[in-house]
């Protein structure tokens, strides 16, 4: 049979690769920062979700070096056998104080938390109200789910309405949202939502992977924001982006809510529970967060100076209010040339393109970070001038 299904899969491939999709992986031989070595050259890195620096931070590694010393490399076990650790409930705790909800569970990625939240609580009789635009996780953990599902145009309160409109009928219903959209940078209009839910007699669920740690005036997300802590229902999020780029996600949010997941979960429940040093590491992130918002300021000057210095160029950069920075090429195969060229430069970007956008939304999304210094940030924006120029992206 597999010869069979082995010619297919080539045919699969060549199709990928003769269209100019097909994804190579670059090897990085050092630890992630804002300057990295890519096949012995040094690069500065503008594609991470390393927004705070904290990838490579000396707090962060000697805190996961004193949690191995202290309790070992694994648990062996999922959280309700044998693997739930003091430091499991410390860092719990400690996600519910910094956004100010009720209680929090952890996963091992927030594609597991964002999988593993609508089908425990929602059923046949109830409605889901999703963006258009939300991430892959949040869309694959609908599918699991029996509730009805109803799409919205993106960040479209008109067509959020309409779809309120037509769950109408339905016992219970929960609009869900990015925080910050990956792709576009755009900040989901939180405010409008939660007053449209209240309208509608919905309930609101925000995903903060690429917003918490990045926007609000201390980096608590969009319900810092919009002022708004504490109303939403449930919070999804990682802390593979801003909160030291390892691993592990979380759902934080109503105590009740929070309690059922932990009953019937999935990927919660089947899945080994996240080791003692990414455990630490994230604890020890929390408390710099509540001493210094230092990190976030600095990430907010990068991404002001960054995006005026590139629309002033003549680039086409989709609006944003995080540290991403969408700069819109349409082509897909140009995204790539243009991408390969920057490292040609000395700076490591990655073109997306369909299936990742949708198709002619080809680009280059460019994310800040707070390690950036401006002497980089001039090199970057220097190096997109340059190779922009050659291949008539702009004038």
């Amino acid at each position: 049979m597999y010869n069979e299904f082995q010619k297919y899969l080539a045919s699969e491939l060549q199709s990928i690769e003769e269209a100019g999709l097909y994804k190579t992986e670059r090897l990085i031989e050092s630890p992630q920062g804002a300057d990295i070595v890519v096949n012995g050259k040094h690069l500065l890195n503008f594609c991470a979700n390393n927004y705070l620096g904290l990838a490579n931070n000396p707090e962060l590694i000697a805190a996961a070096k004193d949690a191995m010393d202290d309790r070992g490399y694994g648990m062996s076990s999922v959280r309700f056998i044998c693997g739930t650790q003091d430091l499991h409930k410390e860092l719990e705790a400690s996600i519910a104080k910094f956004f100010g909800t009720e209680d929090t569970i952890l996963y091992a990625a927030c594609f597991d938390a964002n999988g593993g939240v609508f089908e425990p609580l929602l059923g046949e009789q109830d409605a889901i109200i999703s963006d258009a635009l939300n991430h892959a996780s949040i869309i694959d953990g609908v599918r699991l789910c029996k509730a009805q599902r109803f799409r919205y145009a993106n960040a479209d309160m008109a067509d959020l309405e309409t779809q309120l409109q037509a769950a109408s009928k339905c016992r219970f219903k929960l609009i869900v949202t990015d925080g910050v959209f990956s792709m576009d940078g755009n900040v989901c209009p939180l405010d409008k939502i939660y007053e449209l839910a209240n309208k509608y007699n919905a309930m609101v669920m925000v995903d903060e992977s690429h917003s918490a740690g990045v926007v609000g005036q201390t980096g608590r997300g969009v319900t810092e924001q919009f002022n708004l802590r504490s109303q939403i229902e449930i919070i999804t999020g990682t802390l593979g982006k801003a909160f030291g780029g390892a691993v592990g996600g979380f759902t934080t949010g109503k105590k009740e809510i929070i309690d059922l997941l932990r009953q019937r979960s999935r990927p919660y429940l089947f899945s080994n529970s996240l080791p003692p040093m990414v455990v630490s590491a994230g604890i020890k992130m929390f408390e710099m967060m509540d001493r210094t918002n230092e990190l976030q300021d600095r990430l907010h000057a990068n991404t002001d100076y960054f995006r005026t210095k590139m629309l002033a160029a003549g680039f086409d950069i989709k609006p944003t209010q995080s540290a991403i920075c969408a700069v819109m090429l349409y082509d897909a195969k140009l995204s790539q040339i243009m991408a390969s060229r920057l490292q040609e430069e000395g700076i490591y970007v990655t073109g997306f393109y369909y299936p990742v956008v949708p198709k002619d939304q080809a680009r280059i999304r460019v994310q800040i970070s707070a390690a950036h210094s401006q002497t980089q940030l001039d090199q970057c924006i220097d190096a997109f001038v340059k190779v922009g120029k050659e291949l008539s992206v702009i004038k």
